[in-house]
């Protein structure tokens, strides 16, 4: 299951992982970010680190990260943002980008 972050615990779990990490910013009203949230759940049952944030939660992370539209998911590599994908992006480009 995918994991959740917050402002509490992102720089831990996100910023100083030792894999990559791939964060899915979403909101529950967003339709296009339910049609994306099973392709997230794969990738996080296949073992990928993988977590969502939300954004009416969380809007300090997803101003931080200047997310505009949703789904935005970043791709983290050594606590850097290495890749970014905005709107329904398919489960292979997800996995390659975190190989």
């Amino acid at each position: 299951m995918a994991k959740v972050f917050t402002t509490d615990n992102f720089e831990a779990e996100v910023l100083n992982a030792e894999k990559p990490v791939l964060v899915d910013f979403w909101a529950t009203w967003c339709g296009p970010c339910r049609r994306q949230a099973p392709i997230v759940e794969e990738l996080a049952e296949a073992g990928y680190e993988v977590g969502k944030v939300d954004v009416d939660k969380e809007p300090s992370i997803a101003q931080q990260y200047k997310i505009m539209s949703i789904p935005t998911l970043l791709v983290f590599k050594g606590g850097k943002e290495t890749a970014r994908y905005v709107g329904l992006t398919p489960k292979a480009t997800l996995e390659e980008a975190l190989q």
